[in-house]
């Protein structure tokens, strides 16, 4: 059975931090590129950071590039992302997207960026 399950949501004030973590199973995770998309309310899922499946290439959306970071440990199946810097506009519920042959989707975590 596959599973992607995001953890490391929450409220956090505006210039803080947070990381989220996306734990894999079911599937050879070293064979996927992974990705952190968004959305926030009443707007589209949007791509937020992508890292190859060996992890040697990186992509971000210009939105975050310099604040987020994204990382992977395939020994331990996970993706990160940590976000620096967090502004209001980056509240949204993060997804954790794996891709090779099949693509798989997490459940969701919120993240909210208020004073």
């Amino acid at each position: 059975q596959v599973q992607l399950v995001e953890s490391g949501g929450g409220l956090v004030q505006p210039g803080g931090s947070l990381r989220l973590s996306c734990v894999a199973s079911g599937f050879t995770f070293s064979l996927y590129a992974m990705s952190w998309y968004r959305q926030a309310p009443g707007k589209e899922r949007e791509l937020v950071a992508t890292m190859s499946s060996g992890g040697g290439s990186t992509n971000y959306a210009d939105s975050v590039k310099g604040r987020f970071t994204i990382s992977r440990d395939n020994a331990k199946n996970t993706v990160y992302l940590q976000m620096n810097s967090l502004k209001p506009e980056d509240t949204a519920v993060y997804y954790c997207h794996g891709r090779w042959v099949r693509a798989y989707w997490g459940q969701g975590t919120q993240v909210t960026v208020s004073s």
